[in-house]
């Protein structure tokens, strides 16, 4: 039943009014649709929060977006703790979106200015003080928009 009304949210269409007396009309992304802000493609990976389905074919699907975010959050970690990724952000951002599937110098450019930091320099990032920002950067980049508060982005985290 969640798997049915968030569907049917998503084929909603809210309108927008910008100034000027005009409007926009606004459908959620597949990302925010999935609860997967993070776009993260499903592999067969049993994720803590999966729907059922878990997949809409290609992306995973969670029952809630502090599940995508959790998955997103733990990726990101495991790559610099495990996976001897560099804690920068050209390095994560080349191995999240690498350049067979994305624009990756773009993405880089964008997360770059996204955090504030120079598209001339690579300071190494402290995932245990940089990673919401990270996340929610990343979450902005893959969705166009970043709707989720703090407090959300916290929440899945912390579950990581």
């Amino acid at each position: 039943m969640a798997r049915d009304s968030n569907w049917l949210f998503g084929m909603i269409l809210g309108i927008l009014l910008i100034g000027g007396g005009g409007f926009a009309l606004y459908t959620m992304t597949r990302g925010l649709r999935n609860n997967n802000p993070g776009n993260i493609k499903y592999d067969g990976t049993q994720w803590e929060g999966l729907a059922t389905p878990p997949s809409d074919g290609t992306f995973a699907v969670f029952t809630d977006a502090t599940y995508g975010i959790r998955a997103l959050a733990r990726i990101l970690s495991n790559y610099v703790a495990i996976d001897g990724v560099s804690p920068t952000v050209t390095a994560i951002v080349s191995r999240w979106a690498p350049p067979s599937e994305n624009d990756t110098t773009a993405y880089i450019q964008d997360i770059k200015t996204q955090l504030g930091i120079p598209l001339d320099q690579e300071p190494t990032l402290d995932l245990s003080i940089d990673l919401p920002a990270l996340v929610a950067a990343i979450i902005q980049h893959e969705n166009g928009l970043q709707p989720y508060s703090a407090a959300t982005i916290t929440q899945g985290i912390a579950l990581a």
